[in-house]
């Protein structure tokens, strides 16, 4: 490398270089002002050379003026320093915060304002800015203090702070500080310390308004939050369009479900809960959980709610429906977790039949207020395959109240979670009324808030005990058939005696005598014993259902004019309401239809 050429680049090249042309100046300064040479002679024989001319001299540029040095710190005054801030400041003193002095920022923004004059009658922006109680606190402490984004009337928005300063007199002037200017007296720390143990506020003469202009910064916090409110509504109303809109409400229970989100950002949560009608009396109850929040989560949930409908039609024990909602569910997303209870309500048995794919238990409370919990079975969530799921049973007796809930009602990081079961148990034992009115009392007892950080689903079924005339409405007729050929006649002079006497009309009870001869003669067609008749009437339908051995489900066929039979099943779906057929859990079959009851 060629140092020569880049030694003149460095720094320690550059000092020596200046250095050396500070020492060359100095003669050149003093050739300016000697006395000019007399030109040289020039040898004989030579010309001498001309003079230059006062035009053609090379002219000496004048210096630069330097520049104005900057004033010291310490020469500046109080006031100076406060007038060259671009922030409104002022300076009030003495109890009644009297006006002291204000900049031309504050005239600027809030107008001029007259000395001597106390500020809650002079200042009324700081009235609009809460700041006049904040004056009165820094004074008789001396401790800052500091209000953020308080808006005035014109719209803008201000962080104020409010700094004590020491107490000062007129004397200050004629020690250095020009006339009209103030001047604090220097604040000694060790000595506010004392102060502030002897007695708050002693030593503090005035009070430092300090005003920050953070109108763009809170139009933008305000802009966010709008935008974060609309998301998050967006979300919940995405959420709850997803859960059922009106919740079905069979003849014999009375139900009712509460859904709130958690948390105030814009994920949605996996909560979800279903009531279904089985038919002939029968209601499927579902309460389920997909873990994590998020529109995936929500959308899993909503998968699975349609799966659960979709298999509670086939009226299948509750344990093949968790089966197959297994494998779906592994299919759909096997990395998200998910927890169900689907029970099943049968009026005829006083029992809800369930199945629990690692969700908290039932809770149920009966007439005299205690409380039972849904014992095992209990299987893994959702997904995980490789599991057999079984069904347990607990009773609901007339009187008693049952409630599926999900872990945010009940699980708090400071506890344990049977804790939270323990204060829910505790909750539902003394809770009264109405399914939504126990629904309510349930999450306030709870401590559910607005700003709880879990959804929370809570579904409550209430089994009423019916007692004077809402009794009558409800009555249950069977007869045993024991096989032959007169088992269809008996069937037939059962069924009219039973339909007469409930007091149906003659319509009506013919046909339902048509319908319960049909299925008895399918039964002792195709079926085997045992069989039963049983006939039920709600407040607002008509029950019939056939029960038998052989679980051959029966399907309804176009049969040939040729045929002598085959036309049973579509008689009955003809003339009933509904029908359907389903497999009982000690094997065999029950065949029924409904009819509707004349309003």
């Amino acid at each position: 490398m060629n140092f020569t050429r880049w030694s003149a680049r460095l720094p320690g090249t550059q000092r020596r270089a200046a250095a050396r042309d500070d020492r060359s100046s100095v003669p050149a300064a003093r050739a300016e002002y000697a006395q000019p040479e007399s030109p040289p002679v020039p040898p004989e024989g030579e010309p001498a050379s001309p003079s230059p001319s006062p035009a053609e001299a090379t002219p000496v540029p004048e210096p630069e003026p330097a520049p104005p040095a900057a004033p010291a710190l310490d020469d500046l005054s109080a006031r100076e320093i406060l007038g060259r801030l671009p922030a409104p400041v002022a300076l009030l003193h003495g109890p009644d915060h009297r006006i002291a002095y204000v900049n031309d920022a504050y005239e600027a923004v809030f107008g001029p304002r007259p000395s001597g004059v106390p500020a809650a009658e002079a200042m009324p922006e700081l009235a609009e800015l809460s700041v006049l109680p904040l004056m009165d606190q820094v004074f008789r402490s001396g401790t800052p203090r500091t209000v953020k984004s308080r808006k005035t009337a014109d719209g803008g928005s201000y962080t104020v702070t409010c700094t004590p300063v020491a107490a000062w007199d007129a004397a200050s002037d004629e020690e250095g500080t020009p006339k009209g200017r103030t001047r604090a007296k220097p604040r000694d720390k060790q000595k506010d310390k004392e102060k502030d143990k002897k007695g708050a506020g002693k030593g503090v003469g005035g009070v430092l308004v300090y005003a920050a202009d953070v109108t763009d910064h809170a139009e933008a916090a305000e802009r966010l939050r709008t935008s974060e409110r609309r998301h998050r509504e967006t979300a919940v109303t995405l959420q709850r369009s997803l859960l059922p809109q009106e919740l079905e409400q069979p003849d014999d229970l009375r139900i009712a479900a509460t859904y709130q989100p958690g948390g105030t950002d814009a994920a949605v949560g996996g909560d979800w809960y279903d009531v279904i009608t089985l038919g002939a009396g029968r209601t499927a109850l579902v309460i389920g959980d997909v873990m994590g929040r998020g529109v995936r989560a929500a959308a899993v949930m909503g998968q699975l709610r349609t799966a659960v409908r979709a298999y509670a039609r086939l009226d299948l024990p509750p344990h093949e429906v968790l089966q197959l909602l297994d494998g779906l569910a592994a299919e759909i997303d096997a990395s998200q977790i998910a927890t169900c209870v689907y029970a099943v309500h049968d009026p005829n048995e006083g029992l809800l039949v369930y199945a629990s794919a690692g969700h908290l238990p039932i809770l149920v409370c009966d007439e005299e207020g205690t409380v039972h919990r849904a014992a095992e079975p209990t299987g893994p969530p959702l997904g995980t395959g490789g599991w057999v799921h079984t069904s347990g049973t607990i009773p609901l007796p007339p009187g008693s109240t049952a409630v599926l809930y999900t872990d945010g009602l009940v699980e708090r990081r400071s506890e344990d979670i049977d804790e939270g079961v323990a204060s829910l148990a505790r909750a539902l034992s003394g809770a009264k009324g109405s399914p939504q009115v126990v629904c309510d009392r349930l999450i306030r007892s709870l401590g559910v808030t607005a700003e709880h950080d879990d959804d929370v689903a809570v579904l409550v079924v209430q089994h009423p005990a019916r007692t004077g005339t809402n009794a009558e409405l409800f009555h249950n007729a069977s007869l045993d058939l024991l096989g032959g050929i007169e088992a269809a006649p008996r069937a037939r002079a059962f069924a009219t005696g039973v339909l007469t006497s409930w007091r149906f009309p003659v319509e009506l009870c013919d046909l339902g005598v048509l319908a319960a001869s049909e299925l008895v003669a399918n039964s002792l067609q195709h079926g085997t014993p045992p069989m039963r008749l049983g006939l039920r009437r709600t407040d607002r339908r008509l029950i019939i259902e056939v029960t038998d051995g052989d679980d051959h489900l029966p399907r309804r066929r176009r049969a040939e004019p040729a045929d002598e039979a085959g036309r049973g099943i579509s008689i009955v779906a003809t003339i009933a309401s509904s029908w359907g057929s389903r497999r009982t859990p000690g094997g065999g079959k029950a065949v029924w239809c409904e009819f509707a009851l004349p309003q």
